[in-house]
């Protein structure tokens, strides 16, 4: 049996449409089996409620996905409590929460495991650096501020209400920016030599893309430094294929 990934569409956002459509080509590349519901705007929550207690019950579905945002309409915190945690690939129900903050994972939320791994493939060491992330959202400032505590990074993490915010992200050995506010951070916020990773994904008025990081200052003091497109982005994908096959390995424990 072929792992199975369930990925729900609610409605017709266009950036969740893309997503999706990447989601399901990287599954077919690699033999997981991809099955996606597309389901109206008009569904209601329970309807949608529905549709998770049935994918939990199936034995050929291991990973369960619920492509954000929904319509306003549904509660997220009510659908992704339902999802069970064993095939709870976003990593975002609350006993995978908490199974990361007490330094015992499962399923890891895909954006922040992404960004671990770049910064393993560098061979980059953790220990004892100072970490800033600059955004609190529960998918990826607060597992990723979790991820670089239990790397023995020191971690500091920033938000909205953060006093002299470049201040502290000059301090920063590595720097992770997550607020969705196109080239927000700046060359001179940014410490001579860090490593730096841009997880945010803005839309330009010029249909341009654009990450959090405004790149061509950043690169010019960065050590390291991920693009957009084409850095955390993908990362994101295949740790969605890597928590999938995690899920599936439940099966046989």
């Amino acid at each position: 049996m072929a792992p199975g990934l369930a990925v729900i569409l609610v409605g017709e956002d266009p950036a969740s449409k893309v997503y999706v459509s990447h989601k399901e080509k990287a599954c077919q590349e690699v033999g997981i089996k991809s099955e996606v519901l597309r389901l109206p705007a008009t569904t209601s929550e329970n309807e949608l409620l529905q549709v998770v207690k049935e994918l939990n019950l199936r034995k050929d579905i291991h990973g369960i996905l619920v492509q954000l945002p929904l319509p306003s309409v549904i509660r997220e915190e009510k659908v992704i409590a339902m999802i069970s945690p064993h095939k709870d690939v976003d990593g975002f129900h609350p006993v995978n929460m908490g199974s990361l903050l007490i330094g015992r994972p499962r399923l890891i939320p895909c954006t922040p495991l992404g960004c671990l791994k770049l910064i393993q493939e560098l061979g980059y060491d953790l220990s004892g650096k100072r970490a800033v992330v600059v955004g609190r959202s529960n998918i990826v400032g607060k597992p990723m501020a979790a991820l670089l505590i239990h790397a023995n990074a020191t971690v500091t993490v920033c938000h909205s209400r953060t006093k002299d915010l470049a201040e502290v992200t000059r301090e920063a050995d590595v720097l992770v920016v997550a607020i969705g506010k196109a080239n927000f951070i700046t060359g001179s916020m940014v410490k001579e030599g860090a490593l730096v990773l841009d997880v945010g994904m803005n839309r330009l008025p010029n249909s341009k893309l654009a990450g959090d990081v405004e790149f061509e200052s950043v690169s010019q003091v960065a050590g390291w430094l991920t693009p957009v497109p084409g850095g955390v982005g993908p990362m994101t994908i295949a740790m969605l294929l890597n928590n999938t096959l995690e899920a599936f390995s439940y099966v046989a424990e």
